[in-house]
């Protein structure tokens, strides 16, 4: 140590002085000792996690580069040994080439890719827009017209229609079949969107709690009416355009039958007014009454349709009718 100092220089020596005469009071404290046998451990073992961490991802990049370069190349190569065996093939014959009527081979020329051909013919269709999505062969990627034309419109308003009702014969089995017609009476294009509100109401001897009104679906009961599928909404009316919604009548019960005698007004109204000179019934009571005859009890219902609320409602009447279900359908296209 003495050696050691004698060849340092004078300022040396003074600065080592000084630093031993600065530090020679401290005392290190009670628990220095066992900091210090706790830290050094703890120490030496973040070192080995750093150093075995540092080896696992060394590891981990050294297999997963190679891996991830091999199946880069592999979907290239691939594709070149696919091409280079189609045309090695094509080359040879392929399996399906016989032999000519001398004997040798049919064409021994090599053929085009045909697959390679209709991929070059399908991305040249789209990028002219002929294949699929232009408009030259009719994709589904061109634009609808009645797409475009529906935004365009607007909602058809109780003004812009006008309705009419008709039915036909009942069947044999007292079935009714009837429509609406729903014209676009203005001078401008609007759009439907709903059919409208169907109502049957009960008429004389028929039965109000016996008649309903549902929608036609595929397989119910009014086979007459036309398929739901043909039924078309939101429709775009240009002026003088018209579209129909159908409806059958189903009868569930026959119309009652009346029997016994009307019975006579007991206090014919004085003065004769409405009164027959005999006393006996007034004007219309008969047919409310019932026939002496004991014939069928007078029912109707009348289907009606409103288009628009505000708009004038159409009406079809079905005679002889007291209880069944009136099926509608929605929009269809009037031809």
């Amino acid at each position: 140590m003495q050696g050691y100092e004698g060849d340092l220089g004078s300022d040396e020596l003074a600065l080592r002085r000084l630093m031993r005469q600065a530090v020679q009071e401290i005392e290190p404290g009670d628990r220095a000792l066992e900091h210090l046998r706790q830290a050094v451990p703890a120490r030496r073992a973040r070192k080995r996690q750093a150093v075995v961490g540092l080896a696992a991802a060394a590891l981990f990049i050294g297999t997963a580069v190679p891996a991830l370069v091999h199946v880069t190349t592999s979907n290239g190569d691939s594709d070149d040994r696919t091409s280079i065996a189609g045309n090695s093939q094509d080359a040879q014959g392929g399996s399906g080439q016989g032999k000519g009527p001398d004997g040798g081979e049919k064409d021994t020329g090599a053929k085009p890719d045909k697959s390679k051909s209709k991929d070059k013919k399908d991305k040249k269709g789209k990028k002219d827009g002929k294949g699929e999505g232009g408009t030259g062969g009719g994709g589904t990627g061109s634009p609808d017209p009645s797409t475009s034309e529906v935004a365009t419109s607007p909602v058809c308003d109780a003004t812009q229609l006008g309705a009419t009702g008709s039915t036909n014969p009942a069947d044999a089995n007292g079935a009714v079949y009837g429509s609406f017609r729903v014209s676009n009476i203005s001078d401008s294009s609007c759009t439907v969107e709903a059919a409208g509100a169907v109502a049957a109401v009960a008429q004389g001897a028929a039965d109000p709690a016996k008649v309903g009104v549902v929608d036609h679906t595929a397989g119910d009961a009014a086979a007459g009416l036309p398929d739901p599928s043909l039924e078309a909404s939101p429709l775009v009316l240009q002026p003088g355009a018209a579209y129909e919604v159908k409806f059958a009548w189903l009868p569930s019960d026959k119309c009652p039958t009346d029997s016994g005698e009307p019975t006579p007004n007991p206090t014919p109204s004085e003065g004769g007014g409405s009164g027959t000179p005999e006393g006996g019934t007034p004007d219309g009571m008969s047919a409310q009454l019932g026939r002496a005859d004991g014939g069928v009890a007078d029912g109707s219902v009348v289907v009606s349709l409103t288009a628009e609320a505000g708009a004038p409602s159409a009406g079809a009447t079905i005679t002889n009718a007291c209880a069944g279900t009136v099926y509608r359908t929605g929009v269809l296209p009037a031809s």
